[in-house]
C-alpha cells in the first residue's frame, strides 16, 4: 500500500487521477491533499475526508510528511517545475502532470535530482493508455501496413471563444496538447532526427499564445509523423491516419474515456470507456498473396489508471519506468524547440 498525496484539487485531479485510484485501493491510499482553496469542491473533499484524507493549504505539510510514498503534482503548468523541485529536494517520489516543465534545462535538473537521490520521477503521460493509441500500436506491431511511411495524429476541437491571451509558451496549445501527441510518437518510434514547426494563434489575430500547430517529426527510412491540433475544427479530421508500404489504417474519434469522464461516468461503471462499433478503425491492406483486404479493427480498451500501476511497479518492484528519462527529456526538447525561432522553422536534433 502506497501513501499518496496530491498537490492540487481541481478538475484534472478529480477527473483524470482520483477516479482511477478508487479502482486501486489495494495499492494506494490518499492521505493528503494540498489545495489553495479549501471547500471549493465540497462533495469531493468530504468524500475523501471521510476516508481519512487530510486537506490543507500549505505545501510544507506534504514536504514534512515522512509517511508519504508518492506525491502527484496537478497544479497549473507554470508551477510544475518549482513544485516538483521542492518535492524532490525533500526526498519525495513525484509524478508531475503534463507538460512536465517548460525548458530542457529544467527537465534535466529534475531528472538529475531524482537520480542523485534515487527517487522515482515521471510525467503523467496518461494518453499512452488512450484506447485509440493502444489500437494503433497493435496495428503497427501486427505488421498490417508493412513499413510505416507516414503517420498523422490530430487533437482537434471547436472552441472559438476560449482563447488564452496571456502567458508564455507553456500556456499554449503546443505545450498543452502537443505534449501528449509528441510523447505518443516518441513511445512508438523514438526521438526524431529533425522537426518542422508551424505554430500559430488563429482565434484572436495578434495573440501571443498559440492555439494551433502542425509539426512534422522526421525519421530515417523516409518516415514522417505529423502531430496537429486546432481549436477551430467544426468537423474534426480523423484522429489517426497511418500509411505504410502494404496498407492504410484510419481511426476517427477519441478515446471514450474522455467523453465518459466529462459526464460523470466513472471507471468501474458498466460500459465505461467502451468504443462504439461505428467508431472502430478501418484497415485496408494487401496480404503476401496480393489480396486486397478490408477489415474493422475493434478498439482496445484504454485505462489511464495504468500510469499508476506502472508507478507502483517501479516504486515497489524496481521495474523500469514507463516513461524513461531519455523519453521525457526528448519530449521537452522537442516542445521547447518550437519556440527557438520564429515560426515556421526547421530544427535538427
Amino acid at each position: 500500500m502506497l501513501n499518496i498525496a496530491y498537490v492540487g484539487f481541481g478538475k484534472s485531479t478529480n477527473r483524470y487521477h482520483i477516479p482511477y485510484l478508487m479502482q486501486r485501493q489495494d495499492k494506494f491510499r490518499i492521505t493528503r491533499v494540498v489545495t489553495p482553496t479549501l471547500g471549493k469542491r465540497p462533495a469531493e473533499q468530504q468524500a475523501l475526508e471521510a476516508t481519512g484524507t487530510i486537506f490543507s493549504t500549505d505545501l510544507n505539510d506534504i514536504l514534512a510528511d515522512d509517511t508519504l510514498d508518492l506525491v502527484v503534482v496537478v497544479t497549473p503548468a507554470p508551477a510544475h517545475y518549482i513544485t516538483a523541485r521542492q518535492l524532490l529536494l525533500a526526498g519525495k517520489n513525484v509524478i508531475v502532470d503534463k507538460p512536465m516543465v517548460e525548458t530542457l534545462t529544467q527537465a534535466q535538473e529534475l531528472v538529475d535530482i531524482a537520480r542523485e537521490r534515487n527517487l522515482f520521477f515521471m510525467p503523467f503521460q496518461n494518453r499512452r493508455f488512450d484506447s485509440d493509441f493502444l489500437t494503433l500500436q497493435h496495428v503497427l506491431n501486427a505488421g498490417y501496413v508493412g513499413r510505416p511511411v507516414e503517420l498523422e495524429v490530430h487533437m482537434d476541437h471547436y472552441r472559438p471563444n476560449s482563447a488564452t491571451t496571456t502567458g508564455g509558451p507553456i500556456d499554449g496549445a503546443w505545450y498543452g496538447h502537443g505534449v501528449h501527441l509528441v510523447d505518443q510518437i516518441i513511445a512508438l518510434f523514438g526521438k526524431p532526427t529533425s522537426a518542422t514547426y508551424d505554430l500559430r494563434a488563429t482565434r484572436e489575430l495578434g495573440a501571443k499564445i498559440d492555439d494551433q500547430f502542425e509539426v512534422n517529426l522526421h525519421y530515417p527510412d523516409a518516415f514522417k509523423a505529423t502531430v496537429q491540433a486546432t481549436e477551430l475544427a467544426t468537423i474534426a479530421y480523423p484522429k489517426w491516419v497511418l500509411h505504410g508500404t502494404t496498407g492504410t489504417y484510419i481511426k476517427y474519434n477519441i478515446d471514450q474515456q474522455e467523453y465518459d469522464l466529462k459526464v460523470g461516468i466513472m471507471p468501474g461503471m458498466p460500459g465505461f470507456g467502451d468504443d462504439a462499433p461505428q467508431d472502430y478503425g478501418q484497415l485496408t491492406y494487401f496480404n503476401p498473396s496480393g489480396d486486397r483486404i478490408e477489415k474493422v479493427i475493434p478498439t482496445i480498451h484504454g485505462d489511464y489508471g495504468r500510469i499508476y500501476d506502472a508507478a507502483y511497479d517501479s516504486i515497489i518492484n524496481d521495474a523500469p519506468k514507463l516513461i524513461s528519462d531519455s523519453q521525457m527529456l526528448a519530449v521537452i526538447e522537442i516542445l521547447q524547440a518550437g519556440f527557438n525561432e520564429p515560426t515556421p522553422h526547421i530544427v535538427q536534433f
